[in-house]
């Protein structure tokens, strides 16, 4: 049996907001329902032409080019197991009363801790399939930056293409801050305001990624001040001014303040009993504010004037009611 989703030959003609986007990339938003092996093999065998041409899966669209779009049927099984990459879609859903701040260009959501941004690695869903399926009718949504799976708080999503490259841009050129709380082991030194040690990912035999302290990885800074003192533990806020893979984690280790519960970064066996006493699944790191530059849009074309920023935003994420629980009962 089949799932007819596009019946007949159809013509797209790619305006600005698509222009330099890699043609499967698009197709992947474009054609729901439809999986990805579908989508490569009609690149491969040149069934979808651009202005009556093959092109190949990393072309890149120009504004004005004609797509011309196959018939193309999906099997029922296929369409079931595209959806099925949804695992628990109750749990899903609960992301919606998670947004903090929504346009039409872009949406901030608090992601709850235990959720990865998205699929792969283990991982059937993510933050960005779950939304998409909550939202079919969504032309774009697309994660303008990252944050863990056990990492709570602000992670910003653009719903425009052009909103996309922007804010990645912002945080190519630094211009886009975050800032995190952290609930670290011991009594952070007021000295540790700046941390600069350089970052190196390796991967262990078992296929596990780690990163450490090199002096042959890439530079890495992270600004830390002290919130509260709790106890032989502290909140500190953390401010990393570079975006490596674990680094408030590592940074904090390598002062001597490990996260409280991180299993990869710390000795979880010599605080057993806290966290068992605070009930602890994992290490509370929070994302409690990101700020970033809207763009100056031509109110005749529609398009980011280039060059210029307008308004500076500031959204702020509570901290979610399980972490907050954890401090005061250390405190």
């Amino acid at each position: 049996m089949f799932v007819s989703s596009f019946d007949k030959v159809q013509l797209w003609t790619i305006d600005a907001e698509y222009h330099d986007q890699r043609i499967d990339n698009f197709l992947f938003t474009h054609l729901k329902g439809v999986p990805k092996s579908r989508i490569y093999r009609i690149l491969r065998k040149g069934e979808l032409r651009v202005n009556k041409g093959r092109i190949k899966a990393v072309y890149k669209l120009q504004t004005g080019d004609v797509l011309r779009i196959p018939p193309i049927r999906v099997s029922e099984n296929d369409s079931i197991n595209e959806h099925s990459k949804i695992a628990n879609l109750n749990q899903v859903k609960a992301l919606e009363s998670q947004i903090l701040v929504e346009t039409k260009q872009y949406l901030v959501l608090n992601k709850p801790s235990g959720i990865a941004v998205h699929g792969g690695s283990g991982q059937s869903f993510g933050v960005i399939e779950g939304l998409r399926a909550l939202r079919p009718k969504e032309k774009f949504l697309e994660l303008v930056h990252r944050i863990d799976k056990d990492t709570s708080g602000c992670l910003l999503i653009a719903k425009k293409r052009s909103y996309l490259v922007f804010f990645q841009n912002q945080l190519r050129h630094r211009k886009m801050n975050k800032e995190y709380l952290a609930l670290v082991c011991g009594d952070w030194s007021a000295k540790n305001k700046l941390v600069s040690a350089p970052l190196l990912r390796k991967e262990l035999p078992s296929g596990d990624r780690m990163v450490v302290v090199d002096q042959k990885g890439k530079p890495s800074e992270t600004r830390f001040e002290i919130v509260q003192k709790l106890n032989g533990f502290t909140l500190v806020k953390a401010k990393p001014l570079t975006g490596r893979t674990h680094q408030i984690r590592v940074h904090a280790k390598y002062c001597g303040n490990p996260l409280l519960a991180d299993a990869k970064y710390s000795n979880t066996e010599q605080f057993q009993k806290v966290i068992k006493r605070c009930q602890l699944s994992t290490f509370v790191l929070h994302a409690r504010s990101l700020s970033f530059w809207l763009p100056i849009v031509d109110e005749s074309s529609g398009l980011i004037e280039k060059g210029k920023q307008g308004d500076r935003v500031t959204i702020e994420a509570p901290l979610p009611a399980a972490a907050q629980d954890v401090i005061d009962s250390l405190n």
